[in-house]
């Protein structure tokens, strides 16, 4: 299995390095209770505006009534693959509380699922985050209240050959090297101006 790590023009620390979204899992591979607390944990202490902490998970074990509510709310290309990892788990953003809309609670979802992706790697996980998933059937399976919206559903697994995915052009993705911008397009002094 290919590595992947990130080509970047510094040395990163080797757990952002190492962070990708890969399809292929291991359907055999537990996720144990310790390491969901783990990634839970890190994704529960991550910074959100005011401390308003608007991230929710729901959280499904392979096998339990909660993996397969979220497991039929994906789209059917997800599916495909997603059947396979050991813990499927639905972030909410919480947008309302007792003081009126939360802000950036979007934002705060994505830095506590950014913790919980970044916690994986370093338990020798992997995670892929997916927004290929019906929102209202997963607010429907689990009866979400108002104020709580449903926006990423995560796989977390034991990374298998990019074989177990099957179709040609599936394993050719898995194994393709990963790409970002370039850092003169990302970081920039003025627009169009690199900061490096």
């Amino acid at each position: 299995m290919s590595d992947k790590q990130a080509l970047t023009s510094v040395k990163i620390h080797d757990i952002i390095a190492g962070r990708w979204s890969p399809r292929a899992l291991d359907s055999e591979a537990e996720v144990s209770d310790e390491q969901l607390r783990a990634l839970l944990e890190a994704a529960r202490w991550a910074p959100s505006f005011g401390n308003t902490q608007p991230a929710r998970y729901l959280v499904g074990l392979r096998g339990d009534d909660t993996y397969k509510r979220i497991l039929d709310s994906l789209t059917e290309s997800n599916r495909l693959w997603a059947h396979r990892a050991g813990a499927l788990l639905l972030g909410c953003a919480v947008t309302r509380n007792e003081k009126g809309d939360v802000p950036y609670a979007e934002y705060g979802l994505g830095l506590a699922s950014e913790n919980l992706v970044l916690q994986a790697v370093a338990e020798g996980l992997a995670a892929r985050q997916m927004a290929g998933f019906d929102r209202a059937a997963a607010r429907q399976a689990f009866d979400l209240p108002d104020g709580v919206e449903p926006l990423v559903a995560i796989a977390v697994g034991v990374r298998a050959r990019p074989e177990v995915l099957g179709e040609q052009a599936d394993i050719e993705r898995e194994n393709a090297a990963r790409m970002r911008v370039p850092l003169e397009e990302f970081a920039l002094r003025d627009w169009g101006n690199p900061a490096f």
